[in-house]
């Protein structure tokens, strides 16, 4: 049975390819950088983490750059920046649509 392509992004997975977005990084700083960014709201445990790279090396969203002992560095590729750019424009018409249907708008 052929394997189901990846069509959306969870929150842990939007936040390694946004941590990868300006520069490559290993896996610890991927992860301070996405505690830090979030401020502690998501926190990638090593399991969860080397899952989820994983499965975007499979997929091709990244790659390692270069590897150093036990220390594997990534990079995201452009397939990775346009599946991270389409999870963007979904979540941005989300939260458009959550703030019309409540009331909570933005006046322009």
């Amino acid at each position: 049975m052929a394997r189901e392509p990846l069509k959306s992004l969870t929150e842990s997975m939007f936040y390694v390819l946004l941590a990868l977005w300006r520069q490559e990084r290993c896996g610890t700083e991927i992860a301070a950088y996405v505690r830090q960014l979030t401020e502690g709201r998501v926190a990638l445990g090593p399991g969860t983490l080397y899952a989820i790279l994983g499965k975007f090396q499979d997929e091709g969203l990244i790659r390692e750059s270069w590897v150093q002992g036990r220390m594997r560095v990534y990079r995201i590729t452009d397939a990775g920046r346009e599946m991270f750019r389409r999870e963007l424009e979904k979540m941005c018409r989300c939260v458009d649509n959550g703030r019309r249907e409540t009331g909570e708008e933005e006046s322009t």
